[in-house]
């Protein structure tokens, strides 16, 4: 069900009815694209069920389901009808259209080209953990993320404020250490998957892959500055992923123990109820612990900057410049956590 996950937590939200927010969702259903139009989203059966519901209830947690298409001209193929289109205006009037003109040329190419070009559809599940008070969106980036929590906050209202989840320490961080000290912390294991990068202009670039990591050339590479961005784990033997600096859920995979009994229990209906609450069972557990993992959360008025950047000058030998520029994986800084993370 997920493959990626971006953790929001609900800082205010005045609960609307299920009907009520059935209604909304029906308002902005999905509708593939017009003719001319470039991109549609919205909302579809998470049940994959015709005429079913928007939203589904399963043991308390929502899901719901976001549809988005997206109709693309080739790029060979405008530049191709662009360069002709100014080679006949500079042959009749001796002057080639540059800058504005060209660019609005362009766009006129790509608007007759739209009704031709093949729509490219996919989904991204939501879920909605009303009792944790968080919010898990499937997105693979933080751009995706951002723009479903723009819709979400435009369909439920009440008030809801979603903010990303932040912690003591940066995941970047927390991995740095996790590595040097080839430890992982308790109820997790590294796995054989890394990335490493220099957080300057250069961006010089390590990446392991299939390839043990407890090696002194890791550490190696932190003391000399370079930081993870991206590391493969296990917790607690049952769901493997990759986490980010940014503190982003990829490559989720729930392991042959945990989907021993799923084919038993999803009989009937496609194995949906079965999906839902083995997934939101595993990882609604998963996320408290790795939010602990990187020191717990931030609490009002705190900021993890001055945690992270002791973490990464005791690792690199550099001297963290306390109270002046923040280290460029330091968590944001957040005026309300009175939310659990």
């Amino acid at each position: 069900m997920f493959k990626n996950a971006i953790v929001y937590r609900i800082d205010q939200w005045e609960q609307p009815a299920m009907a009520e927010l059935e209604a909304r969702l029906d308002a902005a259903r999905f509708v593939e694209c017009g003719a001319a139009q470039q991109e549609s989203s919205g909302w579809v059966e998470p049940r994959g069920e015709k005429h079913g519901p928007l939203v589904e209830n399963v043991a308390g947690q929502w899901i719901l389901k976001l549809c988005t298409e997206t109709k693309a001209v080739p790029g060979g193929a405008v530049k191709t009808q662009l360069e002709a289109r100014l080679d006949k205006i500079e042959q009749e009037t001796g002057r080639r259209p540059k800058g504005k003109h060209a660019k609005e040329l362009k766009e006129e190419i790509v608007h007759e080209l739209l009704p031709r070009a093949f729509p490219k559809r996919g989904t991204t599940p939501v879920w909605i953990d009303l009792e944790a008070k968080l919010v898990m969106i499937g997105a693979g980036s933080a751009k995706k993320a951002d723009k479903i929590v723009t819709l979400l906050t435009e369909l439920l209202s009440g008030g809801i404020r979603l903010d990303l989840v932040q912690t003591q320490m940066s995941a970047a961080a927390a991995m740095a250490e996790w590595l040097s000290a080839k430890e992982a912390p308790a109820g997790f294991t590294i796995d054989r998957e890394c990335e490493l990068k220099q957080p300057d202009s250069e961006k010089s670039l390590v990446r392991y892959a299939r390839h043990t990591l407890d090696i002194d050339e890791v550490g190696e590479h932190i003391r000399q500055g370079k930081l993870p961005t991206q590391l493969a784990l296990t917790w607690d033997s049952r769901v493997s992923f990759v986490l980010t600096e940014n503190f982003a859920i990829k490559k989720i995979k729930l392991l042959d123990v945990v989907l021993e009994g799923k084919e038993a229990s999803g009989k009937g209906d496609n194995g949906f109820d079965a999906d839902v609450a083995i997934t939101t069972g595993e990882l609604g557990k998963l996320i408290p612990d790795l939010v602990e993992a990187l020191g717990g959360p931030l609490k009002l008025g705190e900021a993890g900057t001055s945690t992270t950047d002791k973490v990464i000058a005791a690792l690199t030998g550099q001297t963290a410049a306390m109270g002046t520029t923040a280290s460029p994986y330091a968590p944001a800084n957040t005026e309300d956590a009175s939310a659990p993370f």
